[in-house]
C-alpha cells in the first residue's frame, strides 16, 4: 500500500528535499506540495492524503489553524508536524488542533520517512527527543481541550480500561502496561483499540492527551 503524502512547509528547500527521499522511498508518494497552510488545507480537501507534513510557521493560516481545519474536515487524513521545536507555543497549539506525529527537524531523514509510514498507519507518534517534555508542559498549561475531547468524559469506560488509559497517559508501552498489570501484550492491545473506539480518538497520542483532560495523568505520577 502506497502511503500519499502532502508536504506543507514554506521552504521550498525542505519541501524538495523531503520530495528526492521519499522519490526513493518505497511505499510513499508525494501527492502534492503546498507553501503556505490555506494551500495545505485545500489539497487535504482536494486530494484526501493519507498525511499531511506539516510545518508551523507559514504565511497567512499557520500550520495551527491548517492542522485544526483539516483534522476537522478531512476524514482519515492526518497531520505530522515537523518542527525546529524551538517555539513549544506552536506545539503545544498543534496538539490541541488534532495533530497526530511532532518530528523535529534535526532527526534522521529515514526517521521521519519511518514515522510518516507510522501515523498513517493509525498510530500516533512524538519524537523522543520531545515525548515526555511535550505532554507534561501540555498538562500544565491551561487551554480548550482538543475538539474531539470537548465533550468527552470517562464515565463509559470499564475500571480495567480507566488503569490502562492512565497508564498510557504515563508514557508507558504496550509491553510496559502489560508487565505492570499481569495481562498479556495482546490484552493490552485489545484495551487500547476498546479506548480509542469508546473515547474517539484518532491514535495513541490523542488517548494520552484525553488522560491528561480527565485528570487521570499528570506530570508528578
Amino acid at each position: 500500500m502506497t502511503v500519499r503524502v502532502v508536504l506543507a512547509d514554506d521552504q521550498p528547500l525542505v519541501r524538495a528535499g523531503l520530495r528526492m527521499v521519499m522519490a526513493d522511498a518505497a511505499g510513499l508518494e508525494v501527492a502534492g506540495e503546498a507553501g503556505t497552510g490555506s494551500e495545505a488545507v485545500l489539497l487535504a480537501r482536494e486530494l484526501r492524503p493519507d498525511v499531511v507534513v506539516m510545518d508551523i510557521r507559514m504565511p497567512g493560516m499557520d500550520g495551527i489553524e491548517a492542522t485544526s481545519a483539516i483534522t476537522a474536515d478531512s476524514g482519515d487524513t492526518r497531520v505530522v508536524v515537523l518542527t525546529t521545536f524551538d517555539d513549544d507555543d506552536h506545539v503545544y497549539g498543534a496538539l490541541r488542533a488534532g495533530a497526530s506525529g511532532f518530528l523535529v527537524k534535526d532527526m534522521a531523514l529515514p526517521d521521519i520517512l519511518a514515522a510518516i509510514r507510522i501515523v498513517a498507519a493509525g498510530d500516533g507518534l512524538i519524537a523522543p527527543s520531545v515525548t515526555r517534555r511535550l505532554i507534561e508542559e501540555f498538562a500544565r498549561r491551561p487551554g480548550p481541550p482538543p475538539a474531539a475531547a470537548r465533550h468527552r468524559s470517562a464515565g463509559g469506560i470499564t475500571d480495567r480500561e480507566r488503569e490502562v488509559l492512565t497508564l498510557v497517559g504515563a508514557g508507558l508501552t504496550n509491553a510496559e502496561i502489560a508487565a505492570r498489570l499481569h495481562i498479556s501484550v495482546a490484552t493490552v492491545k485489545a484495551y487500547v483499540t476498546r479506548l480509542l473506539a469508546k473515547l474517539d480518538a484518532r491514535d495513541r497520542v490523542h488517548l494520552v492527551i484525553i488522560a491528561y483532560e480527565l485528570g487521570l495523568a499528570s506530570p508528578s505520577r
